[in-house]
C-alpha cells in the first residue's frame, strides 16, 4: 500500500471496516436472463460503515431536522445509529463524551443536486462524464458509472458537514440518465460509497439546455415543443415497454420473454414508481407542463431542480406534493433564471412546500449551511417569520425526503443512521466551522486532528526520495 493510498482512508482500524466490501446479495427468484427483474441491482452496493464507538454529546443546542430545536441537550449515538436526543437524556457507562456546551448539532447535511465524481476535480476533458450528450434520450446511462472517487471534493464538502449527497448526470438531454445516492465517505470504489436501499433517480430537463444543445446541430429538439414532444413519445414508448413484460408476468413465465432495452428499463422503472424522477427545470410555466405530462403517463415528479420561478407556482407545488431544490444566489446567468430571487426557497416554505437548498457546484457545496442562512435571511425580509429549527430541513430532511431515505437519514430521530455534524457555532452563522462529522456514527473528520482529514492523491503530492 502506497503513501498516497494509505492516505485515503482515516486511520488502519477504519481502514478495515471502511474500504472492505461485503459479499454478493443473495439471488432473487430464477428468472430469464433478459428479464430486468433478473439481476435488477447489477451494481450492488459494498459499502459498510466504519467502526464507531459509543458517543455523547452533552450541553449541546440541537436542530434535530424535525422542526424541534432543544437547548443544553445531549445526543447519544451507538452501533451507527441515533439512541436518544433530549434534554433528559442521561449518559449510560461507557460512552465517549463530547462537551458540546456553546456549539451546535445538527443531522448531516445532505446535497441533493450534486455532479462530484462525474465532473471531477482535477478538471479537464479526461474527467469530464456528467453528460452523454450524443442522443436527446439516453436514460440508459447510469451516473454511478462516471464516478471517480478519487475526487478531491469529497474530501472537501465532508469539510463542510456533507455526509450523503445525489449525483446526477447533466442536463444536455431531455433523458439525462440514472442518478445515484452515495455515503461521504472515503473510498477506492463507487459501490464502496453507494447509500444501501436507496433508490435511484432519473434525471432530466426542460428548458434551453436540450433545446440549445441539439437545436444548434440542427437535430431536434430545437424548440421547448420539441422538447415536450420528446417526453411524450418516450413515455409512450416506455409504456409500451412495460405493457409487454407486465403480461409476461402475468403468463407467469410461460410466454415469451420481450427483447430487453436499457433504456427503457430505466423509463419503465419510473412508471414502475421505482425510481424517482429528478426534473431541471426553472420557469414556473415549464413545471406546470411537466406536472400535466406526468398526469398523462400516470408517474410522480420527485423534485423540480433549480426551479428559480418555483415562487410563482408554490401552491401547486405543494398541493402536488413537489420538492424545490434551489439556491439562494444563482440568477440572471441565463434568460430562463432571470427572475431567480433569494427568497425562492422560503417562499415555497411559507406556501406549505418541500424546500432544498442544493449546490451544483463543488465550491458550493462545502457551504451549504451559509446558502441555506441566505435564503432564511431573504424571507425574514419578506415579512416571513420561519424559524432556523425549520430551515435546517433544506439541507437535511427534505432532501432526505425528495431522495427517498427520509426513513433513514435527515434528522435526528431515535433508530436513525448516526450523520451527525458537530458545529462550531450557530450553522446559519457565516463564522460557523464544522468541528466533527460522523458518519453512521463513526468519526470521519475533525477538524482539530489530522488523522481524520484524509486526501486524495492530488492533495498529497509525489512521494519523496525513497518513499
Amino acid at each position: 500500500m502506497t503513501v498516497r493510498f494509505a492516505a485515503a482512508c482515516l486511520a488502519a482500524a477504519l481502514f478495515v471496516s471502511g474500504c472492505a466490501t461485503t459479499a454478493a446479495e443473495a439471488p432473487g427468484p430464477t428468472r430469464p436472463k433478459l428479464d430486468p427483474k433478473a439481476d435488477a441491482n447489477p451494481f450492488p452496493s459494498t459499502y459498510k460503515p466504519f467502526s464507531g464507538q459509543p458517543t455523547a454529546f452533552v450541553g449541546a443546542t440541537i436542530f434535530t431536522g424535525t422542526g424541534e430545536k432543544l437547548d443544553n441537550a445531549t445526543l447519544l449515538i451507538k452501533d451507527g445509529k441515533i439512541e436518544a436526543v433530549g434534554t433528559n437524556v442521561t449518559v449510560p457507562a461507557g460512552y465517549t463524551v463530547i462537551d458540546a456546551k456553546g456549539k451546535y448539532l445538527t443531522p448531516g447535511i445532505i446535497d441533493s443536486h450534486s455532479h462530484l465524481g462525474v465532473y471531477a476535480q482535477p478538471g479537464g476533458p479526461a474527467l469530464s462524464d456528467g453528460n452523454e450528450a450524443t442522443s436527446p434520450n439516453t436514460a440508459e446511462v447510469w451516473a454511478e458509472h462516471s464516478i471517480w472517487p478519487q475526487d478531491e471534493g469529497f474530501h472537501a464538502v465532508r469539510r463542510g458537514g456533507v455526509t450523503s449527497m445525489l449525483i446526477l448526470p447533466g442536463s444536455a438531454n431531455l433523458f439525462g440518465g440514472r442518478s445515484v445516492t452515495l455515503k461521504n465517505v472515503p473510498s477506492t470504489t463507487m459501490q464502496g460509497m453507494k447509500f444501501p436501499g436507496a433508490p435511484y433517480g432519473l434525471k432530466m430537463a426542460c428548458g434551453e439546455n436540450p433545446k440549445r444543445v441539439y437545436g444548434s446541430n440542427n437535430q431536434p429538439p430545437a424548440t421547448r415543443m420539441g422538447n415536450v414532444a420528446g417526453y411524450r413519445k418516450a413515455w409512450l414508448d416506455a409504456s409500451k415497454y412495460a405493457q409487454k413484460w407486465q403480461g409476461y408476468y402475468a403468463s407467469e413465465g410461460k410466454g415469451e420473454v420481450p427483447d430487453r432495452d436499457l433504456k427503457l428499463d430505466t423509463l419503465a422503472g419510473v412508471l414502475d414508481g421505482e425510481i424517482l424522477v429528478q426534473n431541471h427545470c426553472y420557469r414556473a410555466d415549464e413545471m406546470a407542463i411537466m406536472i400535466d405530462i406526468a398526469k398523462e403517463f400516470g408517474y410522480k415528479i420527485s423534485a423540480f431542480h433549480h426551479g428559480s420561478e418555483a415562487y410563482k407556482v408554490a401552491d401547486l407545488l405543494a398541493k402536488e406534493g413537489i420538492c424545490v431544490a434551489t439556491w439562494a444566489g444563482w440568477w440572471g446567468f441565463k434568460m430562463e433564471s432571470i427572475d431567480g430571487i433569494e427568497a425562492n426557497a422560503a417562499l415555497v416554505h411559507a406556501a406549505g412546500g418541500c424546500a432544498v437548498i442544493h449546490s451544483d457546484d463543488a465550491i458550493l457545496s462545502q457551504r451549504l449551511n451559509q446558502e441555506a442562512a441566505a435564503a432564511l435571511a431573504a424571507g425574514r425580509r419578506l415579512g416571513l417569520n420561519i424559524t432556523e429549527a425549520e430551515a435546517i430541513k433544506w439541507i437535511t430532511a427534505n432532501p432526505a425526503r425528495m431522495m427517498g431515505i427520509a426513513d433513514k437519514t435527515g434528522s435526528l430521530e431515535t433508530g436513525k443512521m448516526a450523520d451527525v455534524v458537530l458545529w462550531s457555532a450557530n450553522p446559519f452563522s457565516i463564522y460557523a466551522k464544522t468541528d466533527k462529522v460522523f458518519v453512521d456514527g463513526a468519526l470521519i473528520y475533525d477538524r482539530s486532528n489530522p488523522q481524520y482529514q484524509p486526501k486524495s492523491d492530488f492533495m498529497v503530492g509525489a512521494p519523496k526520495g525513497g518513499e
